[in-house]
């Protein structure tokens, strides 16, 4: 009853976006009405501050520069770059904080064409949290930093698909895993270079790594 609620369609270059929600149950777009972002050279900077909040954006340009920041609990993001419309994304960058528990994010860049250029920064603190990416791109760097507590019911859970022919710098993934359990499932494939550098410091997780030209 007391939710915040913003939908926002546009179309043009040079978007420079800012939005702040504090509260529960705020929206910044939804999956059956997300924000659409058309245009190339966008920017934009999204903080929520409470519990059970949404974010839904799809962004078709060619450069799109976005910050998320989650702090509270069983928030929801999900955020598309170049998702059926025939422009690529083709330089991305996004950084995403959440502080707090049960967030599920949901980052899918270049779903119907090869993204050049992505670089992906995801940083959780709680635990309980989803994290999903799925990438097709020429060259994509993401860093993905996880700091839960001690408890194995605390573990979080990642799921990293990247492919597409990367070039002469192919795909990179950091993992930075602190605490107790959690699953981590990476996927990498394509005909050059494919590196996964990870750190996990925790009892029980699972790790599952495939890689493939």
């Amino acid at each position: 009853a007391w939710a915040n609620e913003i939908y926002v369609q546009q179309i043009g270059d040079n978007l420079d976006l800012d939005i702040t929600q504090d509260g529960t149950d705020n929206v910044a777009g939804t999956s059956e009405q997300a924000m659409v972002l058309t245009g190339d050279d966008m920017t934009f900077d999204i903080d929520q501050v409470g519990d059970n909040n949404i974010i839904s954006a799809t962004i078709n340009g060619n450069t799109y520069t976005g910050t998320i920041n989650l702090t509270g609990n069983n928030n929801n993001v999900s955020l598309e770059c170049d998702s059926g419309e025939a422009v690529a994304c083709e330089t991305v960058t996004a950084d995403i904080t959440v502080n707090g528990n049960g967030a599920d994010i949901d980052l899918r860049v270049g779903e119907t064409s090869d993204a050049s250029n992505l670089v992906a920064t995801l940083t959780v603190d709680g635990d309980n949290n989803v994290i999903d990416a799925e990438v097709d791109g020429t060259n994509a760097d993401a860093t993905i930093v996880i700091d839960n507590s001690s408890s194995l019911a605390g573990g979080n859970t990642v799921n990293v698909d990247m492919d597409g022919d990367g070039d002469i710098n192919g795909h990179s993934l950091n993992l930075d895993i602190t605490g107790g359990g959690g699953v981590y499932n990476v996927t990498q494939s394509g005909i050059n270079d494919n590196t996964v550098d990870a750190t996990f410091e925790g009892d029980n997780a699972a790790v599952d790594i495939i890689q493939s030209d």
